[in-house]
């Protein structure tokens, strides 16, 4: 009788760490865990896998780490890449995220050539939350399973109950440690493009490591991070006059807001010169 192997795809996010967990504690079959390494994770992310490999040992479940064929920032900066409508080629794909997901293309690649090497068939438990409902579809017709979504869990429910078994994201802020769920609506990569501009900020005010790391990546590509005038400079002077206007007790987001953010800037570059 042929076997199956049971893995589970992990970012060790709020969602995939919950599934884990329970998949673990409710002693439900699980032979591996794969955790696609794309090398621009938070350090929080790298903290939480390297905690997460004893207990796997322990439960005699492989652990399987993926990586990209080429370094992310190849592929970000250096990689030829073939023009869609005319003959000739660029160099490198730009940042990753809304309309050019590269990063998820070469995970998905990853993780299907890994399982084309297993030679029993695969069952994949993906940590897709209760209320994340439009991703289910595509999910299933794949073959996934989706623990969490017969748990009835949303991604509230996997926080806390991470959380409430001691797992956490800390990163250590301006101000101290901080979890980055208190921070950010999602623990993507640190340079992801699809991070709102509430979660910039964050990064900006809270975390000026990774936000100088942005800075290093956006001077490497003329394409600004968020679109037209809104590259990470931008944004940064951008934060710079919402932070002065609130603590002067002013509403940003106004006309008269914008008007001044368009002298500001004008202003900042006159005086980088």
């Amino acid at each position: 009788m042929v076997g199956v192997k049971y893995i589970a795809s992990v970012s060790f996010g709020k969602d995939s760490l919950a599934m884990l967990l329970r998949l673990m504690a409710e002693n439900e079959p699980l032979d591996a865990v794969v955790f696609y390494d794309t090398g621009m994770e938070f350090d929080a992310i790298y903290r939480i896998r390297d905690r997460i490999k004893p207990y796997l040992e322990m439960f005699g479940i492989e652990y399987v780490e993926l990586h990209p064929d080429e370094p992310f920032l190849y592929s970000m900066f250096d990689r030829p890449v073939q023009y869609r409508n005319h003959a000739g080629c660029h160099y490198g794909f730009g940042w990753c995220g809304g309309p050019c997901r590269w990063g998820t293309s070469q995970k998905t690649a990853a993780i299907r050539k890994y399982k084309k090497t297993l030679d029993e068939p695969v069952t994949d438990y993906v940590g897709i939350a209760a209320d994340e409902p439009e991703r289910f579809d595509r999910a299933q017709q794949e073959g996934k399973i989706l623990p969490l979504v017969v748990w009835g869990m949303t991604e509230a429910d996997c926080l806390s109950w991470c959380r409430a078994r001691g797992w956490d994201w800390i990163e250590q802020t301006r101000n101290g440690p901080v979890d980055l769920y208190d921070l950010l609506d999602r623990v993507s990569c640190w340079c992801c493009r699809n991070k709102n501009l509430k979660e910039l900020r964050a990064i900006y005010e809270g975390l000026p490591e990774y936000w100088e790391r942005l800075k290093g990546l956006q001077a490497r590509l003329s394409e600004p991070m968020k679109g037209t005038g809104k590259s990470v400079f931008d944004l940064e002077r951008r934060f710079d006059l919402a932070r002065q206007w609130e603590q002067e007790g002013r509403k940003t987001g106004t006309k008269e807001f914008y008007q001044k953010l368009r002298n500001y800037k004008v202003g900042k570059e006159q005086n980088d010169v």
